[in-house]
C-alpha cells in the first residue's frame, strides 16, 4: 500500500476537514456500514459439475466511504455485486449492512446496472419514480423526491423527455437519480460509467463524486477501468482470478479534486495494473485449457 500524504489542511476523504470548500465533513461510524464476510457462490457450469467463482470474499465498507472493486474480466465482480444487493444467495457467508444481516430480497441497496436498464415508454421523470411506487407514496410526496433527485443530478428541465430524447450521459445521471430516491444505505455501481465516450466518461466521475458526496452515500463501485478507480476512490480492492479472493488493498491516501495525471495517480495506477496483469494472465492460460482440441 503507497503511503502518500495529502498536503497540508487537507485530509483524506475518510478524514474530518477539509479547507478547500469541496467536500463537507464526514462522519464514520465504529461500525462499518457494510460486512462482507466469507461470500462463496459457485455455478454450474454445464458439465455436470460446477465452477467456483467466489471464494471467501471478506471486506468492509465504512460509512460514506467511495470503495471501488477492480479484477480481471469473468473474475466475479458482478456476482459479488448481485449477492450484496441481495439478487443472488451465496452458497456460504453474510451480508450485513449496520451489523444487521441482510437476504435476498433486501432493499437497502440501491443498484447501478452496468447495462442501461431505463423503461424506453416511461419519461425521465417517471423512471426516477419507480422506486418510490413500489413503496406506494403519495403522488404529492414522490413528486416533491423526484424534484429534488432531479435537480441534484442537473437533469431539470429534461424530466419529461423519454429515454431516446436523451444523451448516454443523461441517461446515466438518470438511472443514478432512481438508484438514490429511495435514499438507500448503499449504492452499488456495476461498470456505471462503461459504455460512454472518454469526455463524458470523465465528465460523469466527477459528477458521481459531488453527487455521492451532498447525498452522503456509501459507495460499492465496480469497474475495469483503474484509472477511473483511482480517480474515483478512497480505496480500491483487486480481485484475483476465479475462485475469486480480495488479493491486494490500496487507500488512495490523495486529497480531492484529483488530477489523474499527476504522479501520486499515476504511481497508483501502475501498481494496481502490474497485480491485474499477473491475474489476467491466468484467466487466459484458464481459458486456454479448457478449449477443446482442434481436429484436423
Amino acid at each position: 500500500m503507497l503511503a502518500q500524504v495529502p498536503p497540508a489542511n487537507i485530509a483524506s476523504r475518510n478524514g474530518t476537514v477539509f479547507n478547500d470548500g469541496w467536500r463537507p465533513i464526514l462522519k464514520v461510524n465504529p461500525m462499518p456500514e457494510l460486512s462482507v464476510r466469507q461470500i462463496v457462490k459457485s455455478y454450474h457450469n454445464g458439465d455436470d459439475g460446477e465452477t467456483k467463482v467466489l471464494d471467501g470474499i471478506t471486506f468492509d465498507v465504512k460509512d460514506g466511504e467511495f470503495l471501488s472493486v477492480v479484477g480481471p474480466s469473468g473474475c466475479g465482480k458482478t456476482t459479488l455485486l448481485k449477492v450484496i444487493a441481495g439478487l443472488l444467495e451465496p452458497d456460504e457467508g453474510q451480508v450485513l449492512i449496520d451489523g444487521v444481516p441482510v437476504g435476498p430480497g433486501h432493499n437497502r441497496v440501491g443498484f447501478i446496472f452496468q447495462q442501461e436498464s431505463l423503461f424506453p415508454w416511461r419519461t425521465v421523470r417517471e423512471n426516477i419514480e419507480y422506486g418510490l411506487e413500489i413503496i406506494e407514496l403519495p403522488e404529492e410526496k414522490k413528486r416533491t423526491l423526484s424534484d429534488e433527485i432531479i435537480s441534484l443530478v442537473g437533469m431539470s428541465g429534461l424530466e419529461d423527455s423519454l429515454p431516446h430524447e436523451i444523451s448516454g450521459g443523461q441517461a446515466r445521471k438518470t438511472e443514478m437519480a432512481r438508484s438514490l430516491i429511495t435514499k438507500p444505505d448503499i449504492l452499488v455501481a456495476d461498470e456505471a460509467l462503461s459504455n460512454l465516450d472518454a469526455q463524458t466518461r470523465n465528465y460523469l466521475q466527477t459528477e458521481f463524486l459531488r453527487i455521492s458526496e451532498e447525498t452522503g452515500s456509501t459507495v460499492l463501485f465496480v469497474s475495469h477501468n483503474v484509472d477511473e478507480a483511482v480517480f474515483l476512490s478512497d480505496r480500491i480492492l483487486v480481485m484475483s482470478n476465479i475462485p475469486s479472493s480480495i488479493i491486494a488493498e490500496y487507500e488512495i491516501d490523495l486529497a480531492q479534486p484529483r488530477n489523474r495525471t499527476s504522479p501520486e495517480c499515476l504511481e497508483y495506477r501502475a501498481k494496481i495494473l502490474d497485480v491485474l496483469r499477473v491475474e489476467q494472465e491466468k484467466a487466459m492460460s484458464r481459458q486456454t485449457r479448457q478449449r477443446p482440441p482442434v481436429s484436423t
